[in-house]
């Protein structure tokens, strides 16, 4: 089942709300109607209907505030896949990384700075408007919550703001993004920690600070600065090799000038790793197509010595490439991105067909290096 409920679209982002957004919504409502009646007993029921509005602009300050990360990665070029609400608060989905710290810095800041601004505006409107009663209440309360959002964000541990910021400016120091997502990880693996023993403590009597929500908010800072810790690990591992590196040993490539049954004896029977495909070169190295063991089966095995690769193979139009030079963790992201297994590597400098680079090559490259790196 889907979690996410889409509502829409802003400035072509799609806007989606997380299940889970709805029960925040009704205790947000609750408790900010509970908190206006205690100030205004004359409300009445009307309370809890401006409960419902103060946690709807709420909301709309956090929307406001991923936007803000949104609309700067656009103008680097980044793709904004989505949008969500969610029991935590928001989550920009960002197609990839800035390519730069002080890209990664910009985008970081700018969620924090929108509501800060929200703070500055609300204020303003408080003090010279001259609202009163209940509308200036509500007014105060946004202020407060735009106020402690930017705060809150600005807490130099990942996932959230600061701890982008901090990672970019890590990376800004030692040169290396991975340096900067694992220090910015282990930060937030430490605030995760600090906010489960807070909330752990409060529920026990034994603190006097901290709530469930303390508790939810570390839980929530542990799991995800933990995945960001794993994510510097890989990062490290990888650093420094490329596309050519992780080429799969004893590829499937073949030339075309070789006959069926020249292919059959030397590269299927007996071959353990089963290949299906096979990329197919000229005599300079260059891809020019591909043959399927399955179309094989349109030749009769009488033929096969006299039917060459070259008379049965494919376009490779659906065979993406990418240089020999291209660094491996630009690879990985390509590999996820394209949901392809798969991917021919070429020398840029002639386009000569080097092989085929599998995600499980690239896996067991990591646990060779991790091994390595171990003894």
């Amino acid at each position: 089942m889907n979690e996410n409920l889409r509502v829409g679209s802003l400035f072509g982002i799609p806007f989606y709300l997380n299940l889970s957004w709805f029960l925040v919504l009704g205790l947000v409502a609750w408790n900010d109607g509970t908190w206006l009646l205690s100030q205004f007993p004359q409300l009445g029921a009307l309370a809890y209907g401006l409960g419902l509005v103060a946690a709807l602009l709420l909301f709309a300050s956090v929307l406001a505030h991923e936007l803000g990360h949104s609309l700067i990665a656009r103008r680097q070029g980044i793709e904004v896949k989505s949008i969500t609400l969610f029991i935590f608060g928001g989550l920009a989905m960002l197609g990839e990384e800035s390519k730069t710290p002080g890209d990664a810095f910009r985008v970081a800041i700018a969620g924090p700075l929108v509501s800060f601004t929200l703070f500055g505006l609300f204020n303003a409107i408080g003090t010279f408007t001259g609202v009163s009663g209940p509308l200036a209440a509500l007014v105060a309360l946004l202020a407060y919550v735009n106020l402690a959002l930017g705060t809150f964000n600005l807490i130099p541990g990942l996932p959230l703001d600061g701890g982008n910021v901090l990672k970019a400016i890590v990376w800004k120091v030692t040169g290396k993004p991975y340096r900067g997502l694992a220090f910015a990880s282990k930060v937030g693996l430490f605030f995760g920690w600090v906010g489960v023993f807070l909330g752990f403590a409060s529920l026990l009597g034994l603190f006097p600070y901290g709530s469930i929500w303390t508790l939810l908010v570390g839980w929530f800072l542990l799991q995800n600065a933990g995945r960001s810790a794993q994510a510097a690990s890989i990062q490290e591992l990888l650093s420094g090799l490329t596309a050519a590196d992780a080429v799969t040993p004893n590829s499937p490539v073949v030339s075309q000038m070789i006959s069926l049954r020249e292919l059959a004896n030397n590269y299927i029977i007996g071959n353990p790793a089963n290949w299906r495909k096979f990329l197919v070169k000229d005599e300079a190295g260059k891809l020019v197509g591909e043959i399927l063991v399955e179309d094989m089966k349109t030749v009769p095995t009488n033929d096969w010595w006299d039917v060459t690769v070259q008379k049965l193979m494919r376009s490779p139009s659906d065979v993406q490439t990418v240089p020999a030079h291209q660094p491996l963790l630009e690879v990985l992201d390509l590999l996820n991105q394209s949901q392809t297994s798969a991917l021919a590597v070429v020398k840029q400098e002639d386009g000569t067909l080097l092989g085929l680079l599998e995600k499980t090559s690239i896996i067991e490259l990591l646990q060779k290096r991790a091994e390595a790196k171990v003894a």
